[in-house]
């Protein structure tokens, strides 16, 4: 009897998959942070901090393929179809590592510019694939009326700071290329008309790049008005002016969208904001719907300072960095976001559930279609065990949606297991392992950084099945993100090690989605939504709906437009102080309830007056 019921339980957890695999999106899924092999960072490494780290992201196309750059990568990635990207080594490539480098394609060239406080070379390649890479200009002139670095205190009105730093490059449709560049919380970000001489490419390297304009002041912090700009933990440092910084440009239509990263990269609401106007270099008037990419609330924190970029379809995206900040305040990850413009010019940015499952489209976006999957989190706060745990690092800690704690192995050798109970039957379809750096010891790149795991998968906890096997991969995966060949019916959710290149075993989060049976949650009840006397601040109540996982605060200028997103788990109150908002701007708020079913309807919408 025994054999025949672990056939049958074997069967079932085959034949679930089988039947539910016609709606299965295979390999076309991702989930934030964006699954790469990110890099150790040798910063710290006299002080013995060691930690992967990825930040600044720009991205862009080169004839069939995406390139993305990140601060202090000895390399880049390339992916053909925005979910699967792969390392590429450079033959030449900075020596201390680009810094929030910018991008431009422009003359069938990829150009590379590094974050610089004094003139550096501007790198070229007509063949990024296989990394090859040549000097345009081995140094580029310096930005007039900037003093030299280590001069600031002596500059003297109408004098630049040292630059440029943080920089973006930009081609109009009539060829003229512009540079912005500055970080900075006392300085504001500038920009300029370069020339790049492409029409003298045939005359080797030389000195042919020239500013055609003086550079000129295009936009400044303004906390007062705008609560977002304010730094610190959700906003709640007065005492620390706020950063603007890493430069991007669009154009969409007529129009010109400068966008910036603020208030600062080592917070949960570092975001990004956008300017417009109606020429490359200004004058710009501020967006009343900024931040345009926002996500303060989450596992994924952290929106600011990336790049804006189309598919292959039309569609935009856009990219930005995440804070994780456990073994130093600049560790960081990127993510990926749906972003777009409505017929009025409104930017937006879709961060709402942007750190669970997403689909990378194959066609044009209808308006208002999401990329999100529908497969909610399974396993927040489930009950956790593991083969070994060392004090003050339990298994728990990998379900508590916080990348700041952590379960940690007494050993990091082969076998070692944690196993999650979901608390009975769901439909699994992804895995995310969200590996930490805890003394990891590791400050560069070396062969034996690779990630190998084996995931399994009971109905009963005793008969086990292989759901996914990663035990001969041959890349590093500090955020490892695994759709199922097929969704699967599981209770229990098994990891079980090969080998991580770090000295420990140390898992942030082992994050399981999919769907639990039954309709999602009613809409919860909105109490009150309040404009507090400062302006900038809102206090928004609801009643707690039972069962649920979290909920989303949503609020935008109209109730077709709830853009910005404020995710809170169920445990936290249900009483959320908003302090993102615009003097002079009107609101409209909801919320919505998400639990392991699916996601409620909105509740009322109320109104936030100026």
């Amino acid at each position: 009897m025994r054999t025949i019921r672990s056939i049958l339980l074997v069967a079932g957890l085959l034949g679930a998959g089988a039947v539910a695999a016609s709606t299965s999106i295979s390999g076309r899924t991702w989930a934030n942070p964006v699954d790469l092999d990110y890099r150790y960072n040798y910063e710290q490494m006299n002080q013995g901090i060691s930690y992967r780290t990825g930040a600044d992201p720009a991205v862009v196309r080169y004839h069939d393929a995406w390139y993305l750059f990140l601060t202090l990568a000895d390399g880049y990635w390339r992916s053909t179809d925005l979910v699967h990207w792969q390392f590429v080594k450079p033959d030449r490539w900075p020596f201390d590592g680009p810094v929030a480098p910018a991008t431009l394609v422009a003359d069938d060239k990829l150009f590379l510019m590094q974050a610089a406080m004094e003139p550096r070379p501007l790198l070229y390649s007509t063949d990024p694939a296989q990394g090859r890479w040549q000097f345009w200009t081995r140094l580029l002139p310096p930005v007039p009326g900037a003093v030299w670095s280590g001069h600031e205190s002596a500059m003297k009105p109408g004098d630049l700071p040292p630059g440029p730093w943080d920089p973006g490059l930009f081609q109009d449709r009539d060829g003229k290329v512009y540079l912005y560049w500055d970080s900075s919380n006392v300085f504001p970000l500038y920009g300029a008309q370069i020339d790049l001489a492409s029409d003298h490419a045939d005359q080797g390297e030389g000195k042919r790049v020239a500013f055609i304009t003086k550079p000129v002041a295009l936009l400044k912090a303004d906390p007062a008005m705008h609560g977002w700009e304010r730094f610190g933990q959700d906003h709640d440092d007065p005492t620390i002016a706020p950063y603007v910084e890493g430069a991007w440009m669009n154009r969409h239509g007529n129009r010109y969208y400068l966008q910036y990263g603020a208030p600062g990269t080592e917070y949960n609401v570092y975001a990004t904001g956008v300017y417009v106007g109606d020429h490359p270099l200004g004058p710009f008037h501020y967006a009343p719907y900024n931040p345009v990419g926002y996500k303060p609330g989450g596992f994924v924190v952290g929106a600011g300072h990336g790049s804006t970029f189309q598919d292959a379809y039309g569609n935009y995206w856009n990219t930005g960095t995440a804070w994780i900040g456990l073994n130093w305040k600049f560790e960081r990850r990127i993510d990926l976001f749906p972003a777009g413009f409505h017929a009025d010019g409104q930017m937006w940015v879709d961060t709402r559930f942007g750190d669970f499952p997403q689909r990378m489209p194959d066609h044009r976006l209808r308006e208002g279609e999401s990329t999100f999957t529908g497969w909610m989190l399974l396993s927040y706060r489930k009950t956790a065990q593991a083969s070994s745990s060392t004090a003050g690092h339990p298994a728990a800690d990998a379900t508590d949606e916080n990348p700041r704690t952590f379960w940690l192995a007494t050993a990091n050798t082969p076998g070692q297991t944690l196993t999650l109970d979901l608390g009975g039957p769901r439909t699994v379809r992804a895995v995310q392992i969200n590996y930490a750096d805890f003394e990891s010891g590791r400050y560069g790149d070396a062969p034996d950084i690779v990630t190998r795991f084996v995931l399994e998968g009971s109905l009963d906890g005793k008969h086990w099945i292989r759901v996914a096997d990663r035990s001969h991969d041959t890349s590093d995966h500090a955020n490892a993100y695994v759709e199922l060949e097929q969704p699967t019916r599981l209770r229990y959710l098994r990891y079980v090690h090969v080998h991580v290149g770090a000295k420990n075993l140390a898992i942030a989060d082992l994050r399981v989605f999919g769907n639990a049976d039954g309709p999602p949650p009613p809409a919860p009840v909105l109490v009150s939504a309040r404009r507090l006397p400062d302006a900038r601040d809102a206090e928004i109540v609801w009643k707690a709906v039972p069962g649920a996982v979290g909920y989303n605060v949503r609020w935008g200028l109209s109730a077709d437009r709830l853009h910005e997103c404020y995710q809170r788990f169920a445990d936290q109150p249900t009483r959320l102080k908003l302090s993102s908002l615009n003097k002079g701007v009107r609101y409209v708020v909801a919320v919505e309830a998400f639990d392991e079913r699916g996601v409620s309807v909105l509740s009322r919408t109320a109104t936030l007056d100026p």
